[in-house]
Formats: structure tokens, C-alpha cells, sequence
């Protein structure tokens, strides 16, 4: 039934956003482990051999989670099925955790402890951050705040509106392969392809859906979506990722803020520099914006879940 998947994800929701991951014992964490260890016996510099790897890993789960959903329906009926849905949304989502290392961060700028800062800051993102000022980190919050607002809440939302459980742990198999292999490393380079490029895809309107919730969410962090909307449009091409340009354009515009520029990646000796894009044509992040893009990350989760849940309600089996 519908309603029960739209039951199912407005509960899996508001239990994310209420107690956050478990601490021990992560689904997630389950199968990163498991993607691991394939990955050691099956690896090869090859792209055939990476997407061999990727349909076996995520069609397994998504046919998992298929005949997890039909026979809790067979079984259990519609209130069997709006706990199997919550309990998968609560499984992939990750919002109430990405706030919680943001509102750490943003504690310690507070607090004016740049080198703790800085070393919380690497739960959130990979690259270098020891030499980072504290505007700097403060950037580095509100891109990932941004990001991942449409990757582990919004994208998956929208994939469970659209398939239930499979949508929902299918997708998140495969944004945790993108995770593990789906970076432009020389042994990933093309047995990651695969990855990369199915995460990517599915991604696609979870991103666009994200941009236009944080335009419109724009007046209550102060914003206007005009800004947004503007930022959007021009910025959002220049940036590597087809995906994080037109969330963190929209981010940007709204809190009227630049995000992009000079990021670096590696070790000492070993650094990789990436000059990104400037988007949005506001002022320079300062460590007060976090809070406000904690905020509008909140309220971008709630408009997706509410059209997820409508969108559910819309979606004949």
C-alpha cells in the first residue's frame, strides 16, 4: 500500500532525526565490511571487473530488499510494512549524524580550538585539514552540510518514495561503493568506474530536488531564492561534481556566501590540488554560517521527506 510506504518513511524519518545512527551494529557499516573484503579477492584494473562487482553488491541488496518488503506485506500486512519501511529509512539516512559532527565543529570555532576543530572536521570530509584557518573550516562545514544533505537524506528519500525498501537500501549501496571505490585514485580509476558512474545517476534528482528545497527554504536563514536560484544556474556547471555543483550553488546563494576554491587532498609530500569553482557571489563563509546551513539543512530534509511522502502517496505498485 501507499500510504504505508509513506507512513513508513515519515517514521524512519523522524526516528533519524531523534536518535541518529546507531552506535554499534550499523546495517551500513555491515556491508561496507562485506564490499571490503570482495573487493580484496576480486579486484582488478579493470572496468568490467569493478561493475561485475557493483551490479553483484547492490543487486543483491536491492533484491534483498525486495523480497524483504513482499513477504513483510504477505505476512504482516500494511502495519508490517510501514515498520519494515521506517526501519530502512532510519537504516540509510544519516542526517541527525552529519548535524551532530557539524554542531561539534561549529562548538569548537566557538570556542576559538582551531587545531581540535580542524581534526573533527575529518569525520565530515577527506581532505587536508591541518592547515586550515578557521573561515576555512568553516567553508569546509557548510559544503559538506550541503552535500550531504542530498546524499544521505534527500536521494534516498526520494528512491524510497519511488521503490520502497529496494529504492532505499539499493541506493545506499551504492553511494557506499562511490564511498569506498568511486574516488579517482590509481587503483580505483577504473575499477571504481562502475561505481561512481551508477551513484552519479541515481543522485541525479535527489541533487535537483535539494537545490530547489534550499531555494525556497532560503527566507527562513535570511536568504533570498532568487540568490539561490541564481547560483544555481551559473555555477553550478563549473564545478567536477554533477551533483554536489547545483546543491552547493544553492547553499550558497541562500546563505548568501562563496563556497569553492583552493581544496587539497593528501598526505605531506603527496598533495593534490584542487582549485574549485566559486560559486554563489555572496561574502566569504565566516564560522557563524555553520549554524545557518545546519538550518537550512534541517528544513531541506523536511520539505523532502514531506514530497517524499507525497510522492508515495502518488506511485501505483
Amino acid at each position: 500500500m501507499t500510504r504505508a510506504r509513506a507512513a513508513g518513511l515519515l517514521l524512519g524519518f523522524a526516528v533519524d532525526r531523534a536518535l541518529g545512527d546507531p552506535r554499534r551494529g550499523h546495517p551500513v557499516a555491515g556491508f561496507g565490511r562485506v564490499a571490503g573484503r570482495l573487493e580484496t579477492l576480486g579486484w582488478a584494473d579493470s572496468r568490467g571487473r569493478g561493475a561485475a562487482y557493483t551490479l553483484l553488491l547492490v543487486g543483491s541488496v536491492t533484491g534483498l530488499g525486495a523480497l524483504a518488503e513482499r513477504r513483510t506485506r504477505d505476512v504482516a500486512g500494511a502495519s508490517g510494512e510501514v515498520a519494515l519501511v521506517a526501519l530502512a529509512t532510519w537504516a540509510v539516512l544519516g542526517g541527525r549524524s552529519l548535524d551532530r559532527e557539524a554542531a561539534a565543529v561549529q562548538r569548537l570555532l566557538a570556542g576559538d580550538d582551531l587545531p581540535a576543530a580542524r581534526r573533527r572536521l575529518t569525520h565530515l570530509v577527506g581532505r587536508r585539514t591541518d592547515d586550515l584557518s578557521a573561515d576555512d573550516v568553516a567553508r569546509a562545514v557548510v559544503e559538506s552540510v550541503a552535500e550531504n544533505t542530498s546524499d544521505a537524506v534527500v536521494a534516498p528519500l526520494v528512491w524510497g518514495a519511488l521503490a520502497g525498501v529496494p529504492g532505499l537500501v539499493g541506493y545506499r549501496a551504492a553511494n557506499t561503493l562511490d564511498a569506498m571505490v568511486g574516488h579517482r585514485s590509481p587503483r580505483h580509476e577504473r575499477f571504481g568506474w562502475a561505481s561512481a558512474r551508477l551513484d552519479d545517476g541515481l543522485n541525479l534528482p535527489g541533487a535537483r530536488l535539494s537545490a530547489l528545497l534550499a531555494a525556497a527554504a532560503a527566507p527562513l536563514v535570511d536568504g533570498a531564492p532568487r540568490d539561490a536560484l541564481r547560483a544555481w544556474r551559473r555555477d553550478a556547471g563549473a564545478h567536477p561534481s554533477p551533483n554536489a555543483g547545483p546543491v552547493e550553488a544553492a547553499f550558497a546563494g541562500a546563505l548568501g556566501v562563496r563556497l569553492g576554491g583552493r581544496t587539497v587532498y593528501g598526505a605531506p609530500g603527496a598533495e593534490r590540488v584542487e582549485d574549485r569553482p566559486v560559486l554563489g557571489d555572496g561574502r566569504p563563509v565566516a564560522a557563524g554560517d555553520v549554524a545557518r546551513a545546519r538550518r537550512l539543512a534541517a528544513y531541506v530534509g523536511t520539505g523532502a521527506v514531506l514530497v517524499a511522502a507525497a510522492t508515495a502517496l502518488s506511485v501505483r505498485r
